[in-house]
This record gives structure tokens, sequence and C-alpha cells, in this order.
């Protein structure tokens, strides 16, 4: 077997971001990913109307093959319910009300297929008084998990969240789960139903800080009031207008390398600087001195000087540089993608590795309805029930 999902098919009825990637990454190790959208296109193909490539579409869409339904009425219904049959996993996004609107419930699909796998992502769960709400990950993810709280500068609203973040974050518990139900099925014979929301994926996200705050020391009004209060911990400007941020996850440890790094090593002799409560009742004057250090060194210069000391920090990276990076080129992070489109020449390789297996090379996202027909033969209907449905406008085929 070529790709470890090989033989599993997905009906991947989700729109948007976080359900869609999740099959983005089942589609990636060999699974017959189908999407389904209505016959005038899921929304999401529109979100970037302005720009001349619908650069979101073409990273959730890629190695999907493409079915459109009118999902409004019984006829389409029922030939959901038809391609249930064969499917080995669905994936929704819809809310409960919406679920019973489609005849897309889990009781009335495992009945259909007692195999299924049911994967549902939701905004904030399927339970309680917002569980009908409707979310994207700026609202779900960002903001009612506390991470933009704990982002938010002294005297300063918060942030501005960025879109998408959250999804893709919580497109690896969903894609988790599902092979937790895979694995499942294999021992039991039965399917499942399996769920995540985008809520949860941030409080999960902010465990750590949440976790303090349980304990009663909430880091997010510690910020507000003082900043961030580490000097170990930030990110510093260079003489060129860059940017590093240190990791001073162990101080003790990078104490010294920074001092040497930064050529005083005369702080080290400094009586106030002998331990690590001295060192840190003197942060304001230790984050100006590291601040005034990077900043008489170009970046290249820093990155010598730090890499020689072997001391832990990274250079915040331009979006520019990410994507010409060699070290994520060759890990896979960037992929080549064979694609006539001049705009979609790269793309976001998926994080995870499998040995053994390597992941389909990534091609152009479907057209609306391009593989209709082909699908609904598989499923078992005939050319005249087919052309039926193209006719009353149930279905679509692209042209």
């Amino acid at each position: 077997m070529e790709y470890l999902l090989e033989g599993v098919k997905v009906l991947d009825v989700a729109s948007y971001v976080a359900g869609p990637a999740a099959a983005t990454v089942m589609a990636d190790f060999g699974a017959d990913v189908i999407k389904v959208e209505p016959p005038s296109g899921d929304n999401y193909r529109s979100l970037v109307a302005a720009y001349r490539t619908n650069y979101y579409w073409s990273l959730t869409s890629r190695n999907k093959r493409d079915i459109a339904i009118d999902l409004r009425g019984k006829e389409g219904q029922a030939v959901l319910h038809k391609l249930v049959e064969g499917a080995d996993v669905i994936l929704v996004n819809f809310n409960t009300t919406q679920l019973a609107k489609y005849d897309l419930e889990y009781e009335t699909l495992k009945q259909i297929n007692p195999k299924l796998i049911f994967a549902h992502i939701t905004g904030y769960g399927t339970k309680g008084p917002d569980s009908g709400r409707r979310a994207y990950d700026v609202a779900a993810w960002w903001s009612r998990s506390g991470i933009l709280d704990l982002m938010q500068p002294p005297a300063q609203r918060p942030p501005n969240a960025v879109g998408g973040v959250g999804d893709h974050a919580s497109a690896m518990s969903l894609f988790s789960v599902i092979m937790m139900a895979l694995f499942h099925r294999e021992r039991s014979g039965v399917g499942s139903y399996v769920a995540t929301s985008l809520a949860a994926n941030g409080v999960w996200s902010n465990g750590m800080h949440l976790q303090a705050a349980i304990a009663g020391y909430n880091l997010a009004d510690v910020m507000k009031e003082h900043g961030y209060r580490s000097h170990f911990m930030m990110p510093y400007c260079t003489r060129d207008g860059r940017y590093v941020q240190l990791v001073g996850a162990d101080p003790v440890r990078e104490w010294p390398l920074l001092c040497k790094a930064l050529k005083h090593p005369e702080w080290l002799e400094d009586e106030r600087f002998q331990d690590m409560v001295g060192i840190m009742e003197c942060r304001e004057e230790l984050r100006q001195r590291f601040a005034e250090g990077f900043a008489k060194m170009n970046l290249v210069d820093v990155i010598s000087a730090l890499e020689a000391v072997d001391a832990t920090f990274s250079v915040v990276e331009t979006i520019s540089d990410v994507l010409e990076d060699a070290h994520l080129i060759e890990n896979e992070a960037i992929v080549k993608v064979e694609s006539d489109n001049p705009d979609y020449q790269w793309t976001i390789g998926n994080p995870i590795e499998v040995g053994g297996f390597r992941k389909k090379p990534p091609k152009d996202g479907p057209e609306i309805g391009e593989h209709t027909r082909d699908i609904l033969a598989e499923g078992g209907f005939s050319e005249e029930e087919i052309l039926n449905l193209e006719q009353a406008g149930v279905v679509k085929q692209h042209s």
C-alpha cells in the first residue's frame, strides 16, 4: 500500500477551514476525499473574491474530488444518504438545527451505515446555551479561550486575532479523533460519533495559563498591569530592524550565555546578578541592557553571536522568509505543487510524518461538481438517474 489511508472514503460536507482542513490531511495520506458542496459553490470559494486566486481554497481542497448536491430538498438529501452507504467517514460543521434541516443527524446516518465515522466540529460544542452560536476561530478559539486577553498589552486594547490559526490547530484535533475512531472500528467493527470544537481547542491551547489561573496566578492580569515581565522571553530588535525571540525557559542556563553573546562578561561579576532572585529583581535594567546590546548588531551578527554560545532563540521570520526557508522545505512544511496555476506553485504541508508512508503530491483543488457523475456512478446511480438529477437541479456536473 503506497499511502496510509488508501481505500478510506471520506465525505467532506463541512465548509470554511477546520473541518475541510482535517479532510485535507486525510487526502494527503491517500484517502478518497469527496468534497460535497452546493451547485452554486461553497461560500468559502468566494472569501478572497478581490484577488485573482482563491489561495485559501487551494490550501484546503487539494487532492479532493468534488460533487455538487443541493441538500435543501429531500432528493438531494437522498443522494447524500446513498453515498453514505459506501463511506467510511463524514465530516460536518453544522449545528444541531442545521443537521436536522439537512437530514444529516448521526442517528439517521448510522442506520444507513453502522460503520460510519461521524466527525463533527462546532464552534462552541454540542451542549449548553451557545451550542448553536455562529462561530469562527477569531471568536471561538482566540477570544472565548482567553488567548487574546493573555496577549493584551498594558493600557491597550487586545491585539487583532489572525483568522485561520485556530482553525488549523483545531483541524489536527479533528483529524486525531477520526483516526482514533477508525482504530476503534478496526477492533469493534462499529462506527462512532466523534466531535471537537474551536472553543475547546482554544482552551486546550491556552491550558498552561488557565491552569496557572486556577492555582491563583493569573498571568493576563499581571501583564495588563506590568507588561511581560521576563527579559529572557522577549523579542529584541536588531540594528537592521529585524527581531530575535529569546527563549529563557531555563534562565539559569541562558543568563551566562547571553552575557557572552552580548560581549558583557562583566555582568556575571555584578553582585546584584549572582542568583535568579537578584536577576529578576533587576529585570527592567537588564531588559534595557539586552535591548541596547541587540540594537548595536545586524541580524546576521546576532544570529552568529547567539549560535556561538548555544543560546536558545529564534529569528522572528517574515512571511516571505518562511516561504523560502530551506530547512522548512526540506522537512516538507512547504511543499512543491503540481499545478499550471502560477499562484499555486507551492503549498503548506501538513505537519505529520508516518514512517514508511509518503504523502500524495499536492494538486489543484476541484471545480464545482467536477466529479459529480463519476461519484454518483460509483455510488450505484444509473446514467438515467444521474441525468434526471442533473435536469432537476439536484446535482451539478462541471462542464
